[in-house]
């Protein structure tokens, strides 16, 4: 390719909207362009760096032996309502009507489309294990679209299903898919990590995240640096404390805190650690009568160290919680506990609460908590001496670094990642609600085991941006750059000898498979210098006049401080041997 033929629309400055470095490097490289609030055109540049991390994707489906196929973006409402998710989905579901009055949605993900396909095909087991998979435009309604193409509404997205006769044979599957993930990633030449996850809202009981490793990501990656043990915060399990739980050493006090509604602020006032506060997360569920109105809410009340953060995953799984929660109204709470938010406890309630102690509150003595009375809090506050043990007991807190690793190998640390792929064991969630089955060996139908695999395609750039840039621009790994070299000659519309070694050398990396671009546009060394810094692209080779005559030109990687010089006559070999190393 040569520069003058492609499109290429640098920018000195990024937009406004711009706020982390791949947003706004993506753009000023001229690699996307924002046609509405999380919605992008990919632009040539853009667009070449997509192809390559697909063609990488689909190269190791392939050979582990996934069968490429391309569903319906929009898919009939049916489906969806088949399996539950068109009405439990929340507002990220766009949901549109045709002109007849029928229910669409535009599709996040397509379990239910590929399940129709095999309740349909595959009807004996000597048809299984199958795996389909697509490369297709995925739509995601976010509330807030930010970050580029990290957390935009529309993206492409490799979605791929398995399908087995049994348990033992999906989790098989789900091996082959994480080891290509593995494969795939090992080729982006990106620092990743592969940690358990939840499964959330797609569902099942195995999950793993691939996240790549940047000081931008949103997720926080919990990990073990003795041991191979990693998750991601929403899975990561918090030990409970060595027992026994210490005696009480303190009588109960009721003492005054006036205007100190924070755990940080009580434990100041009182000259305590904040370790020894418990503050108190008030949530509600409802049941609901035939007509869809709340007919009953029960109150529950959370208990959590005054330095620990709730992890609304893990209250999700509490027996009673897990049908789904709110946070409880001011007036419910009020009811309740005789005192708006700031000063609530377990102790002199208005009316019965569900208690649930986080595991490290449930072993904790002589603590703080609010007194249900504005401007007092309660200290010395003891487990079955001033009030019942809690109805239960749960890990319902964030780990923090520090925290004893879960298979006893050492403390925990923390790091930020980005997620770009997500494998689930799915098991029969999809099958069963959709009676997708097929005949087994003994002639009775079975529901289909299957598992479901994400990859981000458009949101993998973005991370590998994050993980590879400078104060110049990109700094792409080879195997995902939109050109892998580019050849900058120096006045090539003024100087003949130039214009002939640059064209020589474009012409002898073309014909050995090189992806290689020939900059003659005509624009000065500076100009041209800081847009391929700018777009990142690995390879540069400068040719001038003045070194040309010394039979020099000049090699620099995008990471080295200064260029090599490298004979003329070898420079194509030099340039192969550092594209093979």
């Amino acid at each position: 390719m040569k520069a003058s033929q492609f499109y290429i629309s640098t920018l000195k400055e990024a937009p406004a909207d711009a706020e982390i470095v791949s947003h706004q490097l993506m753009t000023r490289a001229g690699m996307i362009k924002k046609l509405g609030a999380g919605i992008y055109t990919y632009m040539p540049m853009g667009l070449r760096v997509i192809r390559k991390v697909e063609a990488i994707v689909r190269e190791e489906m392939n050979r582990a032996g996934a069968v490429e196929c391309v569903m319906p973006v929009v898919q009939p409402g049916e489906l969806w309502s088949e399996s539950g998710r068109f009405q439990t989905m929340g507002p990220e579901l766009m949901r549109v009507k045709d002109r007849h009055e029928r229910d669409f949605v535009v599709q996040p993900t397509s379990e239910e489309a590929v399940t129709d396909i095999a309740r349909q095909d595959l009807r004996s087991y000597k048809q299984l294990p199958r795996n389909l998979y697509q490369i297709q435009t995925k739509f995601r309604d976010e509330r807030r679209p930010r970050f580029g193409l990290m957390r935009g509404r529309e993206f492409i997205m490799k979605d791929a299903y398995s399908f087995d006769r049994d348990e033992p044979g999906a989790k098989k599957s789900y091996q082959v898919m994480a080891q290509a993930y593995r494969a795939i990633f090992d080729r982006f030449g990106l620092r990743y990590r592969a940690v358990a996850a939840d499964s959330g809202a797609i569902g099942g009981d195995l999950s793993e995240e691939f996240q790549v490793i940047a000081a931008t990501g949103e997720d926080a990656i919990v990990y073990c640096p003795g041991s191979d043990y990693a998750a991601n915060m929403e899975k990561a399990e918090a030990l409970a404390p060595a027992g026994p739980r210490p005696q009480p050493a303190q009588a109960m006090a009721k003492v005054p805190t006036p205007g100190k509604a924070t755990c940080a602020e009580v434990a100041e006032l009182l000259g305590l650690p904040l370790a020894r506060t418990v503050k108190s997360l008030v949530l509600a569920t409802d049941k609901l009568d035939e007509q869809g109105a709340v007919a009953q809410s029960q109150i529950w009340l959370l208990l959590l160290r005054g330095d620990h953060d709730m992890n609304e995953i893990k209250a999700s799984k509490v027996p009673g919680l897990n049908a789904g929660f709110r946070f409880a109204t001011v007036p419910e709470i009020v009811a309740h506990f005789g005192t708006p938010p700031g000063y609530l406890g377990p102790i002199g309630l208005k009316l019965p609460v569900r208690v649930v102690a986080d595991r490290e509150v449930a072993m904790m003595a002589d603590w703080v908590c609010g007194a249900n009375e504005a401007d007092f809090h309660l200290t010395g506050v003891n487990w079955g001496r001033d009030l019942p043990e809690p109805d239960v007991v749960a890990d319902l807190r964030n780990v923090v670094a520090g925290d004893a690793s879960p298979d006893g190998k050492g403390l925990l640390a923390i790091e930020r990642g980005i997620e770009i792929g997500h494998i689930f064991y799915l098991g029969t969630k999809y099958s069963r609600a959709m009676d997708a089955t097929f005949l087994d060996e003994d002639g009775k139908p079975k529901p289909f085991e299957m598992g479901c695999y994400g990859i981000g395609i458009t949101r993998l750039p973005a991370a590998a941006i994050e993980q590879n840039h400078d104060e110049r621009g990109i700094v792409w790994p080879d195997a995902i750059a939109p050109f892998t070299v580019v050849i900058c000659p120096v006045g090539m519309d003024r100087n003949e000898s130039v214009k002939a070694a640059a064209e020589r050398l474009y012409a002898e990396l073309l014909a050995a498979g090189v992806d290689v671009i020939l900059d003659d546009r005509g624009e000065r060394p500076g100009v041209m210098f800081a847009d391929w810094e700018l777009i990142g692209v690995p390879h540069r080779v400068t040719i001038g006049d003045k070194s040309l005559k010394e039979g020099q030109v000049e090699y620099q990687h995008r990471r080295d401080a200064a260029a090599t010089r490298v004979p003329v006559d070898g420079i194509a070999a030099f340039v192969k041997g550092r594209l093979s190393a």
